[in-house]
């Protein structure tokens, strides 16, 4: 009995079924897909559909991508810009290089003409004290008469170019282009360069060229001009409306740096401006150019007059005819050092171009007050701050210029101050 139930658990093991199975896993299906040929339309169609999720999955915004679009389009304007910056850059030498050979034009042909006159004048004095006949005296003459001749014609030419104020035409063109220089290496440095930047740098060059013109030949500009202008070398589309019809508010405030008392202070520097200044310039500008013409037609007249009496001297000693010759010659070299040795021409240009100075002040200001929309104004505390720099004084004392000219336009009285420190 023991043994039977001893094997008796054996048996009922063994006599239970098994039941395990091995279970094998599917395999995947696998797609495989043959890529199509790229197409036109389908690039154009993954550049919105097929980059979004990949743009997602390696968390890269569209902002980002933006972003990248518009350091691209940054970098393409601020190539464009240096290569402004790099004519602009030569235009500097070139005008400088120019400066110098007109200035030296005018020291050589000053001094050549001025010799030619005083050894004719010289011949003639010689001929007329002279008491021999036959070919001493006639050579005296020819000679004299020879080089006042060609004195006269020299006179003409340099009359009519005037290298004195060629030379300073280049000075100035040398200094604005060295400030627009400055100005776009300014734009550059605060970066965000915009394609407004490019094309307004290329417009002030474009400006400055016409302005102040390298050849001598159909470009020069009129040296004795009917009416005095003063010099425009800025484009006609800086200082623009920009108005759109909008009401002005009445009801300013504190906005972009500007106020009500800051307008009307910047009206009464223009007031300034207008009454003192502009008026002054252009006044001693009428001066300097009627003399400069009255001088111009002087000293080659004294020299013309000169020749034809050279050939008035005669054999009988000192006489009425040689003292024309001779007063004649005298007085074109005495005319014509104060008319080129004191550079006439250079002063009427100076003026000329204070006077344009003045003007693009007037013009600066008028145009900015004239903006309806605060925000698109230049920051009137900086603004301010440039017209009180370009004007020669601080901020300060242009507030107390505006000021005292709003004081004496209440009492009727024309102010007895310039606004411009600096000329």
């Amino acid at each position: 009995m023991a043994s039977i139930q001893t094997s008796s658990p054996l048996f009922f093991c063994s006599s239970k079924r098994v039941n395990a199975a091995i279970h094998v896993p599917k395999l995947p299906r696998i797609s495989f897909s043959v890529p199509k040929i790229p197409t036109t339309k389908l690039v154009e169609e993954s550049k919105f559909t097929n980059t979004t999720p990949l743009l997602e999955k390696y968390n890269v915004t569209s902002t980002k991508v933006q972003d990248d679009v518009n350091h691209s389009t940054t970098s393409k304007h601020l190539v464009q810009l240096y290569a402004v910056l790099e004519a602009v850059a030569d235009r500097v030498e070139m005008h400088n290089n120019v400066c110098e050979q007109r200035n030296n034009w005018n020291t050589l042909l000053l001094n050549s003409i001025n010799m030619i006159t005083l050894t004719a004048t010289t011949m003639v004095g010689v001929a007329a004290v002279n008491n021999e006949v036959g070919a001493p005296l006639l050579a005296l003459k020819l000679s004299s008469a020879l080089l006042f001749s060609a004195a006269t014609g020299m006179l003409l030419i340099m009359n009519k170019i005037q290298p004195s104020q060629l030379a300073e035409e280049q000075r100035n063109a040398t200094r604005l282009f060295k400030q627009l220089q400055t100005q776009i290496q300014t734009t550059i440095a605060l970066g965000n360069v915009t394609e407004k930047d490019v094309k307004g740098a290329m417009e002030k060059v474009l400006a400055l060229d016409k302005a102040y013109p390298l050849p001598l030949l159909g470009a020069m500009l009129e040296k004795y001009p009917a009416k005095f202008e003063p010099a425009v070398w800025w484009p006609s589309t800086q200082f623009q409306k920009k108005n759109e019809g909008k009401a002005k508010s009445k009801k300013m405030g504190e906005k972009n740096g500007w106020s009500k008392e800051l307008e009307m202070e910047m009206k009464q520097v223009v007031e300034v401006v207008k009454r003192k200044d502009i008026e002054d310039y252009e006044r001693l500008g009428n001066i300097a150019m009627k003399v400069n013409k009255s001088l111009a037609i002087a000293g080659p007249l004294m020299t013309g007059i000169a020749a034809i009496g050279c050939g008035f001297v005669g054999n009988n000693g000192f006489s009425l005819a040689a003292l024309v010759p001779l007063m004649a010659g005298s007085m074109a070299a005495a005319i014509n050092t104060f008319e080129h040795g004191g550079q006439v021409g250079m002063v009427f240009e100076m003026y000329r171009n204070n006077a344009g100075f003045f003007n693009m002040v007037e013009t600066s200001i008028e145009s900015t007050l004239e903006e309806n929309d605060l925000e698109k104004r230049e920051n009137g505390e900086l603004f301010e701050m440039k017209m009180a720099l370009q004007l020669g004084r601080s901020v300060s004392q242009l507030r107390e210029l505006a000021s005292k000219s709003s004081a004496y336009r209440m009492e009727g009285i024309d102010i007895d101050e310039f606004a411009s420190k600096l000329f």
